[in-house]
């Protein structure tokens, strides 16, 4: 099994996807711009070959580069997990007749406007929506629309760039703001909890499935510094809340053709009960939640997905056994990390229940928290009751700071 993989050296996660192709028996050759010397180790040793190209982001020069490297060898699978990569990859499986999710699928998975516009005709809600690329048909969209309203990149990923808006005054500000996205989705702001629905599939049907929820909404959390974000692995999967998102996430599935692979969906709950598709992508979630996945049953989906992806299966047999939360801290104050209050006593209190401390420590220099969910650094705790996961949560929210200047 040859499989090629679109930049294994970043993400942060991506060199354990290459490690877990290898672990299954897969000679994996990497695709990327740079040197093969300034690959993560664990990349290198995984790795069976590596191609560097001229432009990994010009599809066409893409294509044409790998199409003479390749010298014509037989590959299996072309693979990538990360965002601005995935039509890509299907793009070059196009070029060399390799099995796999057409771009034409892929699209739906990346376009937001299109993808709501495909799942709304299998009949499942969706906020209304409408693509707009000037300022008139945002304005225009709007007063179709009303306030409050959401607008958002059509192929953006994460929260960048996104913005609620309430009012018109609001909505000239935002204007302003994202004057240089050339194509963005207007779309109904739909009031509830937010929840992700991530799964790995194998030609479309989900053989892993997990859910989180988002503590705030990440709209919340992305236009507030002094929030310490939080998403939490839900352990169980049966409660009728979660089994209705579960349902609308298959359904979300069979409508843009999924193939094989992961993906990554946003949805939400309304207070009245309804849930609401958000949006997704064929590829892992990113700031760490497969580590989370990881933790919750005591599994490794780098390896798994890898085995869904050469072989058409998975191995996994541990239950869900905990709820399992990242939170992201912020330092409060620009510039190098002075100072870390409450890390001691946290840990103190909670050690049986800490997995991961990576925050930025004194004399490092803060992240922009607008440009990185991981903000300044993290933890991530498990415990097997949702309560006590959210309890701990809280506690590293409110009790440890960090300060810059």
């Amino acid at each position: 099994m040859r499989v090629v993989f679109l930049s294994p050296g970043y993400p942060a996660e991506m060199p354990d996807f290459v490690r877990g192709l290898a672990e299954v028996g897969a000679q994996v050759i990497g695709v990327g711009e740079g040197p093969a010397a300034g690959l993560p180790e664990k990349t290198r040793k995984a790795l069976t070959e590596y191609i560097q190209v001229p432009r990994l982001f010009d599809e066409n020069s893409l294509v044409h580069s790998l199409s003479i490297a390749l010298r014509g060898r037989k590959v299996d699978r072309v693979e990538s997990l990360w965002e601005p990569l995935v039509i890509a990859a299907a793009k070059v499986r196009e070029a060399l007749g390799v099995p796999g999710m057409s771009a034409d699928t892929v699209e739906g998975f990346r376009d937001k406007q299109l993808m709501k516009d495909r799942v709304a005709r299998a009949g499942l809600r969706v906020p209304q929506a409408e693509r707009v690329r000037t300022q008139a048909e945002v304005r225009a969209a709007a007063g179709r629309l009303g306030f409050p309203l959401i607008l958002k990149p059509i192929a953006g990923a994460g929260s960048a760039d996104t913005h609620r808006v309430d009012t018109a005054a609001q909505l000239d500000a935002v204007i302003r703001a994202t004057a240089h996205v050339t194509e963005a989705s207007c779309e109904e702001f739909v009031d509830g909890e937010e929840y992700t629905y991530d799964t790995i599939c194998v030609n479309g049907v989900p053989v892993y499935e997990n859910v989180c929820r988002y503590l705030p909404r990440p709209l919340i959390a992305r236009t507030n510094e002094w929030i310490s974000p939080a998403v939490v692995t839900v352990r169980d999967l049966d409660q009728p809340h979660i089994q209705a998102g579960i349902k609308l996430g298959r359904g979300v599935m069979k409508a843009l053709g999924m193939g094989t692979g992961f993906t990554h969906m946003e949805w939400y709950r309304k207070p009245n009960g309804e849930v609401v598709f958000g949006e997704i992508g064929c590829r892992v979630g990113g700031a760490r939640l497969i580590d989370q996945m990881n933790f919750t049953s005591d599994i490794d989906l780098y390896r798994e997905w890898a085995r869904a992806v050469c072989w058409g299966k998975v191995d996994i047999t541990h239950p869900r056994m905990y709820n399992c939360a990242i939170i992201f801290k912020r330092a409060q104050g620009q510039g190098v990390i002075q100072r870390i209050t409450g890390l001691h006593d946290f840990i103190r209190r909670n050690r049986d229940h800490i997995l991961v401390e990576d925050l930025l420590r004194p004399g490092q220099r803060r992240r922009d928290w607008k440009q990185t969910l991981v903000s300044d650094g993290y933890l991530i705790i498990r415990h097997p009751t949702w309560e006590g996961a959210l309890t701990i949560a809280d506690d590293a929210a409110q009790t440890i700071g960090m300060f810059a200047e």
